[in-house]
């Protein structure tokens, strides 16, 4: 499977367009200059769409979901970004009264780290998102699913420096990031309309994402090109794939308030099935989004057993984060602290951004740190269970072509990191990680 992967991103590549003279990127507002070419008016039953749309309705044929004023667009789960995101490719077509659309992201990439713990391996990932929506006279109903070929894979994943969270072959994992499962997301959503510009919402299916975080890492703007996940993901939105989820919300066009019911325990290595079990967790979350320029989000969530090698521990997290967009800027800044019951509070704080100021470039960076006591799962060693502080800075670039089936993203990034001299025995005096990676987007 991986091959076939690297033989599509390898056609693609071929089949790039040429290149235009490079253009700053249109304000987010101004949608004159919007291109409508790919909408077929025509097959659009208007007179089925409300003249107010709710706060969850399209306004724009790509993978941004979000109203017709833009003040917002949808990320993961029912997580908020701004409006000013700049909006990503995607195929759509209409069938009635409803809007399919499809987009998603395949990616091969090579990492390599330096020390005693680093490893180097050639692996691909990917995500495939397809969604149906329909406009009502009383609201708005969503289907969505997320899909990857990832547990093609293997268990252990691929290399990233001092990263830890879900298991391999029944051990934990360290300085690796776990794949992903088969299907990532497979939910549906029906808002209400009960005022102008205010919705009632219920979300859910077997496998969706809690109001709990940010919106995941593979769905932000500030993150969209960087291809070595967060270190301090099992902070802020490890809870992205889920295996039972019921959400129910109030939306409006600034705020949005909602609480969720969900399966706690962490998706386990086995990642081809849909996993079921009792709904023993629950979070609430609220958004602000007072402008299409920002995105502003709190929440708590008080998670039953994540972990399987952790029976009988129990996890209580708090998340704040805010998100900046402006069309060639995506950036966002987040906190985290998770208590462990039984246990010690550990925290995490992020920044990231993506400034892409024409369509042919993109710079990313990323800094993180974090208290992690998961890096000596050893019981003999001398830092087993006791927070380790690790800092990670990051930084790449993107060069970026469109092609007939999407965007294709040939770029590089460079990371070291900060920690205590105590572990150069294990991660060396000067760690260094590095990925070159070739990466489609796929829509129009």
């Amino acid at each position: 499977m991986s091959h076939v992967l690297m033989a599509a991103l390898a056609s693609a590549s071929l089949a790039a367009a040429p290149a235009p003279v490079d253009q700053p990127s249109p304000p987010p507002s101004d949608h004159a200059a919007m291109d409508h070419q790919g909408m077929d008016h025509g097959a659009m039953d208007h007179g089925a769409m409300p003249h107010a749309a709710p706060p969850g309705s399209a306004s724009r044929y790509t993978h941004r979901m979000g109203p017709a004023d833009g003040s917002y667009s949808t990320g993961s789960g029912t997580a908020r970004l701004p409006g000013a995101e700049a909006p990503g490719p995607a195929f759509h077509l209409m069938a009635g009264n409803w809007m399919a659309m499809l987009h998603g992201i395949v990616s091969a990439q090579y990492t390599a780290a330096s020390g005693p713990r680093g490893t180097g391996k050639l692996y691909t990932t990917s995500m495939l998102m397809g969604t149906l929506a329909r406009e009502t006279g009383w609201g708005r109903v969503q289907v969505r699913t997320m899909l990857s070929h990832e547990p093609t894979l293997a268990r252990d994943g691929y290399p990233n420096l001092f990263a830890t969270g879900e298991t391999a072959y029944g051990q934990p994992l360290v300085d690796r990031q776990h794949p992903h499962d088969l299907v990532m997301e497979l939910s549906a959503r029906v808002d209400v309309t009960v005022a102008p510009d205010t919705t009632l919402f219920v979300y859910g299916g077997p496998a969706g994402e809690p109001a709990l975080g940010p919106s995941m890492f593979m769905m932000r703007g500030s993150a969209i090109y960087n291809p070595e996940p967060p270190i301090a993901h099992h902070w802020f939105d490890s809870t992205h794939i889920t295996y039972g989820v019921v959400t129910a919300g109030v939306a409006g066009r600034q705020f949005q308030l909602e609480a969720s019911a969900f399966r706690g325990r962490e998706p386990d290595e086995r990642r081809w099935a849909i996993e079921t079990g009792k709904l023993d967790s629950w979070s609430v979350r609220g958004t602000w989004t007072p402008s299409p320029r920002w995105a502003i989000q709190a929440s708590y969530g008080a998670i039953k057993e994540p972990e399987a090698l952790h029976p009988g521990e129990n996890e209580r997290r708090f998340t704040a984060s805010a998100h900046y967009a402006d069309g060639a800027l995506s950036a966002m800044a987040a906190v985290s602290a998770k208590r462990r019951v039984p246990g010690e509070t550990l925290t995490a704080w992020l920044a990231e951004a993506t400034w892409a100021p024409g369509r042919h470039h993109a710079l990313f960076g990323r800094i993180e740190h974090l208290g992690n006591d998961e890096l000596f799962p050893d019981h003999a060693a001398a830092d087993h269970e006791h927070a380790v502080p690790v800092t990670k800075l990051q930084a790449g670039y993107a060069r970026r072509l469109p092609t007939a089936l999407g965007e294709l993203a040939l770029g590089g990034t460079v990371a070291t990191f900060l920690k205590p001299a105590r572990l150069d025995a294990s991660y060396g005096r000067q760690p260094v990680q590095g990925t070159l990676f070739l990466r489609l987007r796929i829509g129009r």
